[in-house]
């Protein structure tokens, strides 16, 4: 694939600031007067205690969240820059305790160009009997697209080169049988030759399992999660991308929704008021009426939408986004779209082996779950990397 032009990441890197960094090597007298596994170091950031092998060094805050907080790092045996996630409270309960073990999984099984994999996975404990913290290792993305947005207006080749990449990675996930569920800008990290790759799958969830609404930010969540429909499929996450897209066309939010009634309303005034048919699949009575209820809204012209925009571009949008989920085009068929004629190559846009759940869906106690997310700790094997596919940033 021939990239577009590179993108100027030096006024969109992802920033957090730090406390100065206090480092000792555990040699008995160490932060809390405790000795650490052998060939680690402890380090304190923002407050937080990190222990990791010696081979990551330079740890750096770079962003944090409920779920964790990252530092970049400096691997000495691969001598690339990486991402280094400490999970927070990863068995503090049980749905800490299943989330853990299913993030780690997925990551594991997750091997494309497109998407975060995992380089490696650490604990300082030596045992399970006193295994409390989790490390994930993936690769260093200097920015992520939603910095990228707010400092530069991006040409319609990038966003082909975007959003095929996007797509491409999406099939992927998706021949696996998983539904990532929260694609935004801000999980997808972009460098500095346009290369993109889909990050968090925290919420990842397989595409027959019952779930229920309210996961995705608002602006990028398809509106059957709105109306909390039992099953759904995996065009949420094109409903997502078509958002995504718009964003990138527009230069802002498509439909920056106050509340989830406000982002219904939203969708409609583009897309217009559903017809009879897509009402009666609609499970929950209180939704349909409340759409009922709604004044009717005809069908924007997405060519008036954007305005001066590549009409390939807005023939793609109008197919995925699309009210009714069964009729929303599915990633395979959205690469073969000629927006992207000059990237789709049905050989190299590969499926992933099925992704097997079925040891996540028992109910087991925190000890369990952290006794089989140990195993997949220690039986983890890095992947044969190449060092050029690590250079994601310099």
């Amino acid at each position: 694939m021939v990239a577009p032009p590179f993108l100027n990441l030096s006024t969109c890197r992802r920033s957090s600031p730090c406390s100065t960094p206090l480092r000792t090597r555990c040699v008995g007298a160490g932060l809390d007067k405790m000795s650490c596994r052998v060939g680690f170091y402890r380090q304190e950031l923002n407050k937080t205690v990190w222990e990791v092998p010696e081979r990551y060094q330079r740890l750096t805050p770079v962003g944090s969240g409920a779920f964790g907080s990252v530092c970049s790092a400096f691997d000495s045996k691969t001598r690339q820059k990486v991402a280094v996630k400490k999970l927070s409270r990863p068995f503090q309960s049980l749905v800490h305790a299943r989330r853990t073990y299913r993030e780690l999984r997925l990551l594991k099984h997750m091997k494309h160009e497109n998407v975060i994999g995992l380089l490696d996975v650490f604990t300082p404990s030596t045992s399970v009997q006193n295994f409390n913290e989790v490390y994930l290792v993936t690769n260093l993305m200097g920015a992520d697209l939603n910095n990228i947005v707010k400092c530069q207006k991006l040409t319609d080749d990038h966003i082909q080169f975007l959003i095929y990449q996007l797509l491409r990675g999406l099939k992927y996930i998706h021949s696996a049988g998983i539904i990532h569920r929260d694609l935004k800008p801000s999980n997808l990290a972009v460098n500095e030759d346009c290369e993109l790759r889909i990050l968090d799958f925290g919420l990842a969830r397989q595409a027959d399992d019952e779930m229920t609404g309210y996961v995705a930010t608002r602006w990028y969540r398809a509106p059957e999660i709105m109306l909390n429909w039992m099953h759904y499929n995996q065009t949420v996450d094109i409903w997502s991308v078509g958002c995504i897209m718009a964003e990138l066309l527009k230069g802002k939010a498509l439909f920056p929704g106050n509340d989830y009634i406000d982002q219904l309303k939203r969708i409609m005034e583009v897309v217009g008021t559903p017809n009879s048919e897509f009402l009666m699949k609609i499970s929950s009575e209180h939704a349909r009426r409340y759409i009922e209820s709604l004044p009717h809204m005809p069908q924007q012209d997405l060519k008036e939408v954007f305005h001066g925009a590549n009409t390939l571009a807005i023939d793609l949008l109008e197919k995925m986004l699309i009210l009714d989920s069964d009729k929303r085009i599915a990633a395979t068929e959205a690469l073969a779209h000629p927006y992207f004629v000059q990237y789709h190559d049905p050989d190299d846009e590969p499926e992933a082996e099925p992704y097997d759940e079925s040891t996540e869906n028992k109910d087991r106690t925190i000890d369990e779950w952290k006794e089989i997310t140990y195993e997949e700790v220690i039986s983890f094997k890095p992947p044969d990397v190449k060092i050029d596919d690590l250079e994601i940033e310099q």
